[in-house]
């Protein structure tokens, strides 16, 4: 028998996005029931998240540039990118609507500016609310390269990010001088981006938001949800555990949303891209922020206890099993930054949930059903979550969106014919 949630929300998925709407539909007083297979944090990208809050990535990846020379990036080729052949024919649509994005990549900068652009300033403010600045550094982040264009690369990265509305400033000598030398480069040059930010533990992040949550008016449950019914203006929940019947939904289920939203009609192309990273326990960072070393393709944060260095866009299944020479290059390359690292240890894989045009998507099913989604966050789930936890709990109540998402609606994909 389906249980009764009277006036409850349910919201699927324990991610960061997840806790993110659950806290921004608690704060109003809503009653909201957070689901996941796993604790919250636990089971999908947000666990291994770099924790870079990344303000300044307001333009999608599509662009033509990336298309006609994406195959530079390629993993074989030492770089981040790795789409095997016999992956990409089974991607072709996926790819066709990338290709299509790829030219429409101002209009979906405007779009996405808003949710990014703002974040570190969004992050501050949630985590004060809830007694937890702890976990967050506001001191921007580094684009560090190395060898003899590299100053004449970051005065290039610096005008095109300022056409942005991105602020930079060149990184001092002074301050270049040790990666340098643990780098053993020749010449450095960065940028400092002095309006993003870092959290020092992704994951605590994630359960700071769930109990705050909880401790409004949310309650959590494990609950692997396998399908969701409409039953006139309600929803019921089918999963491990005997139905839930509740009011209203909102899909944050990652890589596990397309089959959630398709039955009530909603196209939702994802594409499993995953990120490895491998971790420096007990080592000093050399700047206290995120660097990105541009011509390694290597993120490295500081977090608490811990150095997280993270790579790679490899477009694979979500279950796949890891890639062996990922994390063996990752921590070669970690090494050649001036990094204590073993060349063999523990790894971490996880798969970003991305839609062909690297736009998020946010908005409501059609229907009598109070059917709400907020999937799809690419690279940028960290950075943009409160924001799209403030979009979904505005949806909720039916009130005018603090952003506009007309261009986040799934139906842009089309509708699945059924």
């Amino acid at each position: 028998m389906a249980m009764s949630g009277q006036d409850t929300i349910a919201v699927i998925g324990a991610g960061i996005i997840g806790a993110a709407a659950a806290l921004a539909l608690a704060r109003e007083g809503r009653q909201v029931l957070l689901l996941d297979r796993a604790e919250p944090g636990v089971a999908g990208a947000s666990f291994g998240n770099v924790g870079h809050i990344a303000a300044e990535l307001v333009q999608p990846l599509p662009s033509p540039g990336l298309l006609f020379g994406f195959w530079r990036e390629l993993f074989c080729f030492g770089g981040a990118l790795d789409l095997p052949a016999r992956q990409a024919l089974g991607m072709l649509p996926w790819i066709r609507r990338f290709a299509a994005a790829a030219f429409r990549r101002a209009e979906n900068t405007r779009q996405l500016a808003p949710l990014v652009l703002p974040a570190a300033a969004a992050w501050a403010r949630w985590l004060e609310e809830i007694g937890r600045l702890d976990l967050l550094r506001r001191h921007g982040h580094y684009e560090i390269g190395f060898g003899s264009r590299a100053r004449a690369l970051m005065r290039t990265q610096a005008r095109a990010v300022a056409q942005l509305g991105i602020d930079t400033q060149p990184v001092p000598a002074e301050q270049l001088l040790p990666l340098q030398r643990a780098a053993r480069a020749q010449m450095a040059a960065g940028l400092w981006f002095p309006n993003s930010a870092h959290v020092i533990d992704p994951l605590e992040a994630v359960r700071a938001f769930a109990a705050a949550a909880v401790a409004r008016t949310a309650a959590f449950r494990r609950f692997e949800v396998r399908s969701l019914v409409s039953i006139g203006d309600k929803i019921e929940i089918l999963g491990d555990q005997p139905p839930l019947l509740v009011d209203a939904a909102v899909v944050c289920a990652g890589m596990g949303s397309e089959p959630l939203l398709a039955s009530f009609g909603l196209r939702a192309p994802l594409q499993s891209v995953r990120g490895y990273h491998v971790e420096l326990p007990g080592q000093p960072a050399f700047l206290d922020a995120p660097i990105v070393y541009t011509g390694a393709h290597v993120l490295v944060t500081p977090m608490a206890g811990r150095l997280r260095a993270s790579s790679y866009m490899e477009f694979a299944a979500p279950d796949a099993p890891p890639d062996p020479r990922k994390a063996a290059r990752l921590r070669q390359k970690v090494r050649a930054l001036g990094h204590t690292c073993d060349s063999e240890g523990p790894s971490w894989v996880g798969a970003r949930p991305v839609l062909p045009d690297y736009l998020p998507g946010i908005g409501r099913a059609l229907g009598p059903a109070r059917l709400f989604y907020a999937i799809g966050h690419q690279h940028i789930g960290l950075t943009t979550a409160p924001i799209t936890g403030e979009l979904v709990a505005d949806a909720v109540a039916g009130r005018t969106s603090r952003h506009p998402v007309a261009a986040f609606d799934l139906r842009r994909f089309g509708a699945l014919v059924s």
